[in-house]
């Protein structure tokens, strides 16, 4: 199977790689790629990784799991290759960006505009089954993105954590909130939106504690 990773996320997760769980982990993903559709393409499924290394990581945005519909998943938490249609969870993130820093509504979904400034946009579970959300959880996924985590907690240079949902939220328990900034609100789901994700502020407040710290704001 044919991934890309950074080679500073190799050295960051050095202690995963060896483990039992993650020979397990890679034996069932080879089975169900090879079973299955599966998203996203095999290629993609360390594109956080890829696209944003650990040493460049200044902010971490959170999600769950890929999208599960055809030619959604790219590799990134809510984003989707140019060209596919807008998830509705992304336009409320549009519309939240917009709103909060007054940024035009992109052209398209793909926010690898956004790793590329350093926001590590982390799916806690980093494949899925097609048309079958959540059917790769607990195979070991989350305990490889909770080291990721921890090991971006532990490190010195100031971070901003992003937690939409209740489920995302929990995550603060791994994140050392005297040393990062930690931004919870609700989920930009369509069912969630209106209670509290719209007008949160991340987006200006993430970049407020950046600059700050002497680091380089994000231009969402």
């Amino acid at each position: 199977m044919d991934v890309r990773i950074n080679a500073s996320w190799k050295d960051a997760l050095a202690a995963e790689w060896d483990k039992p769980y993650f020979a397990e982990l890679s034996r069932f993903i080879h089975s169900e790629y090879r079973s299955a559709t599966v998203y996203p393409p095999a290629r993609n499924i360390f594109a956080a990784f890829d696209a944003c290394g650990f040493t460049d990581t200044k902010v971490v945005i959170l999600g769950q799991d890929p999208y599960h519909g055809p030619g959604q998943a790219n590799g990134l938490c809510f984003s989707v290759a140019p060209g596919i249609a807008l998830p509705r969870s992304l336009v409320n993130i549009f519309k939240e960006v917009s709103a909060d820093t007054g940024a035009p509504a992109p052209v398209n979904g793909d926010l690898t505009r956004w790793a590329r400034q350093g926001v590590l946009l982390l799916n806690a579970t980093l494949t899925v089954r097609r048309g079958e959300a959540g059917s790769h959880q607990g195979h070991g996924w989350e305990q490889l993105t909770d080291a990721a985590i921890s090991a971006l907690s532990a490190d010195a240079a100031p971070k901003v954590f992003i937690l939409w949902g209740s489920w995302a939220g929990r995550k603060s328990e791994l994140i050392d909130s005297s040393r990062h900034l930690v931004l919870k609100s609700a989920h930009p789901s369509p069912l969630s939106a209106s209670r509290g994700f719209f007008g949160n502020h991340h987006f200006t407040r993430a970049n407020d504690f950046l600059i700050a710290h002497n680091r380089t704001p994000i231009q969402w």
